[in-house]
Order: C-alpha cells, then sequence, then structure tokens
C-alpha cells in the first residue's frame, strides 16, 4: 500500500495502531523506560519511512507530527496516560 499524504488514513492504520499498542504494552512489562521505548520506536519508525519516501515526504511527516505536539493534540488522545512532569 502507497503512503497517503493527502490526509485519508489508509485501511490497515488501525491494525498497525493495535500492534504498536501491544509492543509499547510488552515493553513497559519488561521494565523498557518510557524514553528508551519511544526513542527506538521512534528510530525504527524513521527508519521505515526513509525506505518507504523521500526526505521531503519524511520532514513533512515530521513537520505534521510536531504540529500535533505543539497544539496540544496529542494531550487530548484517551488512549495516553496522564502524567505528572517533573518540577526543575
Amino acid at each position: 500500500m502507497q503512503p497517503s499524504l493527502d490526509g485519508d488514513a489508509p485501511e490497515d492504520l488501525s491494525h498497525a495502531g493495535s500492534i504498536v499498542d501491544k509492543a509499547i504494552e510488552y515493553m513497559m512489562e519488561q521494565k523498557i523506560t518510557p524514553i528508551s521505548a519511544a526513542s527506538a520506536m521512534l528510530g525504527g519508525c524513521l527508519g521505515l519511512l526513509s525506505r518507504s519516501m523521500d526526505d521531503q515526504q519524511v520532514a513533512n511527516v515530521l513537520r505534521q507530527a510536531l504540529l500535533s505536539v505543539e497544539s496540544g493534540e496529542l494531550r487530548e488522545l484517551p488512549s495516553l496516560p496522564t502524567r505528572t512532569r517533573p518540577e526543575g
């Protein structure tokens, strides 16, 4: 399946998301720290994107992700646990 950049979600996105959720759950059970798990998954994701898209398309995906972070959209997702930030 070709990557979709026009806003339409691929048919298998939900299935892929479920698999990623299980991988995260497994890593947490293995006592892998969230930053290590996320860094490893992000690195793998970037590698996968770079094999299926050109650099400009990868950069566009990253820009969209950054916009989601900056807008607070990620904090609104019900599946993310609420976590307090350490003071410092």
